[in-house]
């Protein structure tokens, strides 16, 4: 990788909490534009619209997600644009770059009985099966990504007040979340547990910080041994968002336990049931309590109309 573009990822860590995922994918997109270019005796610095156009429309013949296409579509705008405030070059050739639609998916979840279910599955013994219930209960009961999971340290757990502070966050934004008394009492139990020496809240077998690799399968055999399908960690985050909203939280407060940049994001768990929407229409609407009440005076069976009648 050129000196270039190691100083522009030393900026993404040290100025902007970039994330190592961040760091890789953006340092591999980055690496392939300059060897496309090098393939023809250029530069970075004399990249123009028409050469990134021509490397991604490269790329996207591999048939990569959309999502993929616009992760790349932002590494370079973001690199033009450090570019152009180091002095670099005058304008960005990426600037006028357009990012593909991504299909709105509505995200999967459990409903209350089989995510109540899955993380009261655990059957391993001793202290993988204390770890595991904890584990599982935090995620469901504070809607945790599986990445700001495995980087909890113990003194981030608050068992007076029921909070977790999430200190490494996407985009590096510190939160405090709130969790229930289940996951209170499951947390107490693993935590005593503990060794007096470390921070890592979830260890792995040989005392290390549990990776997000493995929580991922612990989540998936869980899931298998309580006799459901496999699904992974995002389940258990969109299950807490959908239950809460069902519940009638609002999405402001949503956003905040799951620490959503934009609310756009956080909008795609309101797909409530249309039995949970009656329900909320005639209890909260008005004329659906009228209606529901038998207070409208609404008669149990229409006549008939006769136009002879009609005045």
């Amino acid at each position: 990788m050129s000196e270039l573009l190691d100083r522009y990822l030393l900026v993404l860590r040290a100025e902007r909490g970039a994330s190592e995922h961040t760091l890789r994918a953006y340092g591999a997109d980055l690496a392939a534009l300059r060897a496309r270019l090098l393939e023809r005796g250029r530069d970075l610095q004399s990249a123009r619209l028409v050469d990134l156009r021509e490397h991604l429309a490269a790329v996207a013949e591999g048939a990569p997600a959309a999502a993929s296409i616009r992760r790349r579509v932002a590494a370079l705008r973001s690199f033009f644009k450090w570019m152009v405030s180091e002095g670099l070059i005058p304008d960005s050739p990426a600037a006028r770059l357009r990012s593909p639609r991504l299909p709105v998916k509505v995200p999967r979840y459990l409903d209350e009985q089989d995510a109540a279910a899955l993380v009261e599955a655990p059957i391993q013994e001793g202290w993988l099966h204390d770890r595991n219930r904890a584990l599982l209960e935090l995620m469901y009961g504070a809607g945790l990504r599986v990445g700001e999971v495995s980087a909890l340290d113990r003194d981030d757990i608050d068992l007076g007040q029921l909070l977790v502070t999430v200190r490494k966050g996407k985009g590096r934004k510190e939160r405090r979340v709130p969790f229930g008394p289940p996951a209170a009492e499951a947390l107490g139990l693993w935590m005593r547990q503990l060794p007096a020496q470390g921070r890592a809240l979830f260890l792995n077998h040989r005392g290390g910080r549990l990776s997000a690799r493995a929580i991922h399968t612990i989540v998936g055999d869980s899931a298998l041994k309580n006799g459901q399908p496999r699904v992974n960690p995002h389940a258990l985050r969109h299950s807490a968002a959908t239950h809460m909203l069902a519940s009638g939280a609002d999405l402001r407060a949503i956003q905040e336990q799951l620490g959503h940049a934009s609310l756009s994001t956080t909008q795609r768990y309101a797909h409530v049931s249309l039995e949970r929407l009656l329900e909320v229409h005639r209890s909260a609407h008005p004329h659906g309590r009228r209606a529901a009440g038998g207070a409208s005076g609404a008669p149990d069976r229409l006549e008939p109309f006769d136009p002879e009648e009609a005045p």
